[in-house]
């Protein structure tokens, strides 16, 4: 599936817009992806990764 985070799965969100007169339009919300590399069993990857995943530390990072 493309644009999901690798690690945990997130994907898009939908949603609406809404107007100050109360119209709505579709729109998605978007996770906020990151190409990194990291340590995949004992080898160095390139992957999508959200910010939270990277953030709490549930990818190791290559050197």
């Amino acid at each position: 599936m493309a644009r999901a985070c690798e690690i945990c799965g997130k994907i898009r969100g939908v949603g609406n817009n809404v107007s100050h007169a109360n119209n709505r339009t579709k729109r998605v919300f978007r996770p906020n992806l990151q190409t990194i590399r990291a340590l995949i069993n004992g080898a160095t990857r390139r992957i999508l990764a959200c910010t939270r995943c990277i953030r709490s530390g549930k990818i190791k990072k290559a050197a």
